[in-house]
């Protein structure tokens, strides 16, 4: 809490907020830590194992060999998100389940679950579509800078 706001608050409530912080719970931040890092690692392993799976049995070059792969993460993730497994891994792992195509998956996936009693077009597609629309829209945009600024380096040949 910033210090004006504890000036503005009566005596009582300071002690109440003193009281607070001594009883909160202290998080083990390195073992979070380690546990994300083991989590994400195995889900990117994962997701490499897949692609030379890809590569090897149904002759995909490197380079389009990431996209079947990357759907059959996204399709795993929503599956376990379904079942209600995929919270239990993201308790467990916190930020390392935050990858972005788990993480966007599972994001996309929870809100349509969470409004499926809404309907399927008001209650599914448009609160799924809420939380993808920004996403999508950034994603774009950046992309379009990014390859605005990339032109611009090599039209004066910097690149």
């Amino acid at each position: 809490m910033s210090i004006k706001k504890k000036k503005e608050l009566s005596p009582t409530q300071q002690e109440y907020q003193q009281f607070a912080q001594e009883r909160e719970p202290k998080r083990p931040i390195v073992l979070n830590c380690i546990k994300a890092f083991i989590v994400g690692g195995l889900i990117c392993t994962f997701g490499q194992l897949l692609q030379m799976f890809f590569i090897k049995y149904f002759h995909f070059s490197k380079e389009s060999a990431g996209n079947p792969a990357i759907a059959v993460i996204i399709i795993i993730t929503v599956l376990l998100t379904g079942l209600g497994v995929f919270d239990h891994i993201a308790q467990f792992a916190g930020a390392g389940t935050v990858i972005p195509i788990t993480g966007f998956a599972n994001t996309i996936a929870s809100a349509a679950i969470e409004h499926r009693s809404e309907g399927y077009v008001l209650g599914v597609g448009g609160n799924m579509f809420k939380l993808a629309g920004p996403v999508i829209v950034y994603g774009v945009f950046s992309a379009f800078v990014v390859s605005l600024v990339v032109i611009s380096l090599r039209a004066l040949g910097v690149m």
